[in-house]
């Protein structure tokens, strides 16, 4: 054995250390650390720290939490998300669309602030990351693919719109009240705007124009910070609490406590549908923002590896007092461009929040909630992508359905019914699609014979009498086979030959019904003909026997061998008067200037 042969060991050795690297992800990255990676890592870490501090409050504010907990949140959830995801550069942790979920799903079940609300918030962050990692544990990454793009515009559009308007009471210093809903919280603010505290308006109203200020002169600035530095200065100018503006209040000044989710049988039942759409949302949140960072970064991404880091990040965090998080796009694009080349930068980042919250817990204590209430707008306002929304509205009407549907869903219905009202209606939409595939009429083309047979309707071209090529746009399928048997209809009596080169496969369904058109035809004076069809899409067929039944002498390679078959069974309809060969001008098949057989046109590519 040469020394560079491997020995069993060394393979066995190598294995080792993959699977070992698999389960524990951060080995790899700590490993191939360098002292320049360290430092790019920290000073990204610094930005995010300066990044998450208001974002942590204000998702808290969003998810009807005290603020110290979307700061627990940061730190837990971002961690543990950091060290066992598959992306080097993501960023875990409180997320606005996700906190509006988690608000929306619990306070149906208890009121925010009450003693009921947080052990229920706790559980459905449990049950959201055991979901997750139990996907990715069973290796369901493609779980994702099922949701459409449309349907997640949709829902984070109709999630800003309600976050935006959950902060209209901070905004306007009104109290309304019981009013969630959203048609609600409208209703009674404008029964109640006489009552607008100006002081509180002001506040508020100031901060989040100088946050789209700031962001529209230099996003990379922390305009976050900018905006909450002139809402405090304002407030202050007007009075501050003594003007009846209203203030967050004080962190708590302590470590993520430790706490144990309610687990009991009535919990799991009214939180298991919410739980589920949530651990969805938040895996397709994180997956996508992992792949659109890792485009950038030239770093594949392992889907089930992320499940698996987002289950762990939620499922210890809810035994650190902290709800449900998930990737957040801008925390992550921030830190790949701040530099960030492990997720140390995030650790770093967490160990600064950590630290702000131990040793400066009054930080927050005069931050007037009317300025959190105008940042929050912003955040919401940026989560409507109205690129995307025009472009959607402009190409394609179905996809414009399931995008009003789920936008509005989302408005008037509890939040984890519309996910699944858009995947619903993406689904119907696409059975309807599958279910009618086209059955196009083809001829020969006099003017370009090199390309065969083509569509005789757009091109103005002129078909045989007796023999309709029909291309199948398309899957025969148990939906699809009343649709296809109205077309073929409609050739009673005739010699119809289909094209499947545009067929992905036949069920049970289909199969049968292409023996009952054969007979059918037959029985008339006609017949029914395959050819081109992929080898793959007739293993139903060849399986079940219906290929014998239909007769293999009706299955053939290409159209131009179908129409050699043909020849004899059409001849009496093209003969003349007087006996002879007709010469049937009109026919491009079988005329005397056709494109027969004799030219040697192939009009389907052979069976693959």
């Amino acid at each position: 054995m040469s020394a560079s042969s491997p020995t069993p060991s060394s393979d066995t050795s190598s294995a080792t250390v993959y699977r070992v690297t698999r389960m524990l992800p951060f080995l790899g990255w700590l490993k191939s650390m360098s002292p320049r990676d360290a430092r790019a890592d920290l000073i990204a870490g610094v930005s995010g720290a300066v990044l998450v501090l208001p974002q942590g409050v204000a998702y808290a504010l969003i998810a009807g939490l005290p603020p110290a907990y979307g700061l627990y949140a940061a730190i837990v959830v971002a961690v543990i998300a950091g060290l066992f995801g598959s992306s080097r550069h993501m960023v875990s942790g409180p997320a606005a669309a996700i906190s509006m979920v988690v608000f929306g799903t619990v306070s149906t079940l208890a009121s925010p602030g009450s003693p009921e609300y947080l052990p229920l918030v706790l559980a459905l962050t449990f049950m959201v990351g055991l979901i997750q990692l139990s996907l990715g544990l069973l290796r369901m990454g493609a779980l994702v693919n099922l949701i459409s793009h449309t349907v997640v515009i949709g829902f984070t559009a109709g999630a800003g719109v309600l976050i935006a308007t959950s902060q209209l009471r901070h905004l306007f210093g009104i109290e309304l009240g019981d009013a969630t809903s959203f048609l609600g919280t409208w209703w009674t603010l404008f029964g109640h705007l006489s009552e607008t505290s100006w002081a509180t308006l002001a506040t508020g109203m100031s901060t989040l124009l100088v946050a789209v200020l700031v962001r529209r002169i230099n996003r990379r600035l922390p305009w976050m910070l900018v905006a909450m530095a002139v809402g405090c200065g304002v407030a202050a100018l007007l009075g501050g609490s003594g003007a009846g503006i209203p203030m967050v209040g004080a962190l708590s000044g302590s470590l993520p406590p430790l706490s144990l989710p309610p687990l009991g049988f009535d919990t799991l039942r009214s939180l298991g549908g919410a739980a589920f759409a949530l651990a969805v949302l938040g895996l397709i949140e994180a997956v996508s923002i992992a792949r659109a960072i890792g485009v950038r970064s030239h770093q594949r991404i392992d889907g089930n590896q992320e499940f698996i880091g987002q289950g762990l990040s939620n499922l210890v965090g809810s035994f650190f007092s902290c709800f449900a998080g998930s990737g957040s796009f801008t925390r992550s694009g921030a830190n790949y461009d701040a530099g960030a080349r492990t997720p140390l930068s995030v650790i770093v980042a967490a160990l600064i929040v950590l630290a702000v919250l131990l040793l400066v817990p009054d930080v927050t204590a005069w931050l007037p909630l009317p300025a959190m209430a105008g940042l929050i707008m912003v955040i919401a306002a940026n989560l409507i992508e109205f690129s995307h929304i025009r472009q959607i509205l402009a190409v394609s009407h179905e996809e414009a359905v399931i995008l009003v549907i789920t936008f509005l869903a989302t408005l008037l219905l509890p939040l984890e019914f519309a996910i699944f009202a858009g995947v619903l209606v993406s689904l119907v939409l696409y059975l309807n699609r599958t279910s009618r595939p086209r059955l196009v009429e083809m001829a020969p083309d006099p003017e370009h014979p090199e390309l065969g047979v083509r569509n005789a309707e757009r091109y103005q071209l002129t078909q045989c009498r007796e023999v309709v090529i029909l291309r199948v746009d398309g899957s025969l399928f148990f939906g699809a086979v009343d649709h296809v048997q109205s077309k073929l209809a409609r050739y009673n009596g005739k010699h119809v030959i289909l094209l499947g080169t545009g067929c992905n496969f036949i069920d049970i369904a289909g199969a049968e019904m292409l023996e009952i058109e054969q007979q059918r035809l037959r029985d008339n004076g006609g017949s029914l003909s395959m050819c081109g069809f992929r080898k793959y899409a007739l293993e139903v067929m060849e399986r079940g026997g219906f290929l014998e039944r239909i007769g293999r002498e009706q299955y053939f390679h290409t159209a131009e061998a179908a129409i050699v078959a043909l020849r004899e069974s059409v001849a009496e309809a093209h003969r003349g008067h007087d006996g002879d060969p007709a010469e049937c001008a009109d026919c491009q098949l079988f005329g005397p200037a056709g494109m027969g057989p004799g030219q040697g046109v192939r009009l389907t590519p052979p069976l693959a």
